[in-house]
């Protein structure tokens, strides 16, 4: 009797679940069965990575990485929108500043070079005159100060988050095309005007066809120009204010407001060398046959907006390394 109430004890104590405790204080008297190594767990392949980007220390200064603003564009049209939003958000008449501001300019130039300083405009009517030199002239003035801002008006954003720089001087070219196509549909409807009252002085010809090309001249030297001084005005701020009031004497130096038939000849060559006199001219004359054409001082326009956008690649991509150290 004795035995068997032995016997249940025992049986009850083998029965109840072993501590974690006991298990490890009986491992080693465990049967070398149970102390063989299990077999090992396979854990299963990481999947390789494939990066969408790689940001390089050292990139050539020549290389403007296209492709990969190629991948931003949706970031491009981005920048344009918040051009347009920020520009007229807060204000009564919004877009129809697009017309107001180059209507008013020419009156103003109508009344003040062409009634009291005696200035002529070669027979065309003044205003398509005036309305002609400003369209072509405030695309690439607007463009150039805008993109001369590029790293210190955006600076808070640099720092923040990589994206490819050059779509933020690209949108700036974009949106200024789009604001130079308003403008322009203004201009056509007062040449239009003219045309259909019987103006015989204004004779467009084949040449307004090259406006496309004038447009990209413009874009690239606003676009290299843009990025040179945005690049210099990092470090010195003094170009930023300079600027203003460089643009004005420049657009003297620029046939804006007068034909360059009315420059004297030893000062032509002064104001062909400035590579927007031309594009001028020859949007004035494919549109109102006043003026002058010359395919010499359009292929020097070219090149040397070529150039200028090269030197601007190479300082642009020399300076976005070490800007933030310096705006």
């Amino acid at each position: 009797m004795c035995t068997n109430i032995i016997f249940r004890s025992c049986k009850k104590v083998i029965n109840r679940p072993v501590s974690p405790f006991l298990k490890l204080i009986s491992q080693p008297f465990m049967d070398t069965a149970e102390l063989a190594p299990s077999a090992p767990v396979t854990e299963p392949k990481q999947e390789q990575e494939h990066w969408t980007e790689v940001i390089k220390p050292k990139t050539s200064l020549l290389d403007l990485r296209l492709g990969e603003v190629w991948r931003y564009r949706d970031l491009v049209m981005m920048f344009v929108r918040r051009d347009f939003i920020s520009t007229y958000k807060q204000t009564i008449l919004g877009p129809l500043w697009f017309f107001i501001q180059p209507v008013l300019t020419s009156l103003i130039y109508v009344i003040v070079f062409g009634r009291v300083a005696k200035i002529s405009t070669e027979g065309v009517p003044p205003m398509a005159f005036y309305l002609a030199g400003i369209t072509i002239w405030n695309y690439f003035s607007t463009t150039l100060m805008s993109t001369s801002n590029v790293f210190v008006g955006n600076a808070h954003i640099f720092g923040k988050v990589y994206f490819p720089r050059l779509t933020m001087p690209l949108s700036i070219v974009i949106s200024n095309l789009v604001r130079f196509l308003i403008q322009f549909g203004l201009f056509a409807a007062v040449w239009i005007f003219y045309l259909v009252k019987g103006n015989s002085v204004i004779q467009p010809n084949v040449y307004a066809a090259l406006t496309p090309l004038l447009l990209l001249i413009m874009a690239l030297l606003s676009l290299g120009l843009g990025m040179i001084l945005s690049s210099m005005t990092t470090k010195y701020r003094d170009l930023g204010m300079l600027l203003g009031f460089g643009m004005q004497l420049l657009m003297y130096a620029t046939p804006v407001i007068y034909p360059l038939s009315e420059v004297p000849q030893k000062y032509r060559a002064i104001i062909l060398a400035n590579p927007v006199s031309s594009l001028v001219e020859t949007f004035r004359y494919g549109f109102l046959g006043a003026g002058s054409f010359s395919w010499w001082a359009l292929a020097y326009s070219l090149v040397a907006s070529v150039v200028i956008l090269i030197l601007g690649t190479i300082i642009f991509n020399k300076v976005e390394k070490s800007f933030m150290d310096t705006v």
